[in-house]
């Protein structure tokens, strides 16, 4: 039998043990319980058949990649390109076995890489789908996940205790290095596609576009930490020869930056969470994404927001000048960029890392506008963004409207602090209970009542996202508001 044959019987023995395991696993699922005795033993001997099914396909196919390495180029006449690989024929640096390449008669591997996020968004699927059961978990994971090992690594080392577990024994403890396989090491795995969220969410915000590209970076600093500040400068005297010198006086503040921390909750089904497929793991991905990024945006240009002590931050606008808009054409988006940055000036701020925000729809108004000559007015400017009279410019839907135009900022980046610890945790639940509102009136400390939806009644699994970040502006005229934009040409 032909090693090609062999692969698709084993394959399809393999398919068929897999749907009896989740079969299995699924009636258990349903019923809202733990498998049985026998149940247990059913799955244990079929994820056993599984892995020794698995090992061997492993093995043929290593087998069938070594007689593709041998292969030779035939039919030099008809096509020069083409070699033979096992039973195809394909054309040279032409992709072979879904995963390599075939150049000059020997297969190169090529890694598959997934969309920034999804890795992050599968882990969160096996974790909702197994409505908080990490045992269950990790079973998904290694059903429908194998070709991201990790994600059911983390897991397992979640169900172990990690690092918990290890420091309730009552025996000497080594210290966790990244090297570890049992101790540490999958939590690296986590930091990584954890991280490969915050790579996916970053670029999106406001935020996250501050330190990208020409774009200049905001001032990073830790959580919970005490920032001195200069709020005026002293001032020197000429002194005459015999004559007492003036006293000079500066003027400084004290600024605490703590922890604040943007939460969401997104509620997913359950045959949603189970369905899996691309498109399904990019919208718990993007379920998650969007309500932090709406939260963060607005909350950091809104010039309304104000700050909540041990909740929130104030905007960056929030206290801020605000300059009203001169007119619509491009000498009078000019006469706005003169007049915000001279309040710079007047403040003694280098606009060297300054940026502006602004909304995408403002942002092609400009890039629209044209001179006499048909010429365009700002070159450097697009729908996405770019560059405004020598300044970089950020876009953003969730720049706040006026009665009269949108809203456009200035800010001085090194003059904003900025505390973020990079991460999002996630936590799912199917037996919560929620209050389906943007506005939840309740509190833990003083509750009140209100109607709750069951997650378990209505089959859906709660998903919560949090992320702690802070920020603060260093001084009021680091950022300058032109409000009512409209730079349509008129």
């Amino acid at each position: 039998m032909k090693l090609s044959e062999r692969i698709k019987q084993f394959a399809a023995e393999r398919a068929a043990k897999v749907a009896a395991l989740e079969a299995v696993q699924e009636k258990a699922l349903k019923d809202g319980r733990s498998k049985d005795k026998q149940e247990q033993e059913q799955f244990d001997e079929l994820m056993s058949e599984i892995e020794a099914i698995d090992k061997e396909l492993l093995d043929l196919r290593r087998m069938e990649k070594l007689q593709v390495a041998q292969a030779t180029v035939v039919d030099p006449d008809e096509d020069d390109d083409e070699i033979d690989a096992g039973t195809h024929r394909v054309p040279k640096s032409k992709t072979v076995d879904g995963g390599g390449a075939v150049q000059g008669g020997r297969i190169i591997s090529v890694s598959k890489t997934l969309p920034k996020g999804i890795l992050f968004a599968r882990y969160v699927k096996c974790l909702g789908a197994a409505r908080g059961d990490l045992a269950n978990a990790v079973t998904l994971a290694k059903l429908h996940y194998p070709d991201t090992p990790q994600i059911a690594t983390v897991l397992k080392a979640g169900l172990s205790g990690g690092i918990l577990g290890d420091l309730m024994m009552k025996t000497a403890v080594a210290g966790g290095t990244t090297t570890d396989a049992t101790w540490a090491g999958p939590l690296l795995q986590y930091n990584q596609f954890a991280g490969d969220f915050i790579e996916f969410l970053r670029p999106k915000t406001i935020i996250g576009q501050f330190g990208v590209g020409n774009i200049p970076a905001l001032r990073a600093v830790p959580f919970n930490i005490h920032i001195r500040g200069q709020t005026s400068g002293g001032q020197g005297y000429w002194v005459g020869q015999g004559k007492a010198k003036p006293l000079s006086k500066v003027d400084f503040n004290d600024t605490y930056l703590g922890w604040s921390k943007a939460a969401a909750i997104a509620v997913l089904s359950e045959d949603l969470l189970r369905f899996s497929n691309p498109s399904a793991e990019a919208l718990v991905r993007d379920a998650l994404s969007e309500a932090i990024i709406g939260r963060l945006d607005t909350d950091f240009v809104d010039p309304t927001k104000i700050a909540v002590a041990n909740v929130s931050p104030a905007s960056i606008t929030n206290g801020s000048t605000t300059h009203h808009s001169t007119g619509a054409t491009a000498a009078d988006c000019r006469a706005d960029i003169a007049t915000a940055m001279g309040g710079f000036i007047a403040a003694n701020i280098s606009p060297d890392n300054a940026a502006w925000i602004m909304q995408s729809t403002t942002a092609l108004q400009l890039s629209l506008l044209r001179n006499a000559f048909g010429q365009k007015e700002f070159p450097d400017i697009t729908l996405k963004g770019g560059i405004l009279e020598g300044v970089p410019v950020v876009t953003s839907q969730y720049v706040p409207n006026e009665s009269g135009g949108a809203m456009m900022i200035l800010v001085n980046a090194s003059d904003v602090w900025l505390a973020d610890d990079g991460a999002v945790t996630i936590d799912a639940s199917r037996e919560a209970s929620l209050e389906m509102s943007d506005a939840p009136a309740n509190d833990a400390s003083a509750p009140t009542a209100a109607q709750m939806v069951s997650m378990f009644q209505t089959n859906s699994v709660a998903l919560r996202a949090e992320r702690f970040i802070n920020w603060q502006k260093r001084r009021a005229a680091a950022v300058q508001v032109i409000d009512d934009v409209n730079y349509t040409g008129g």
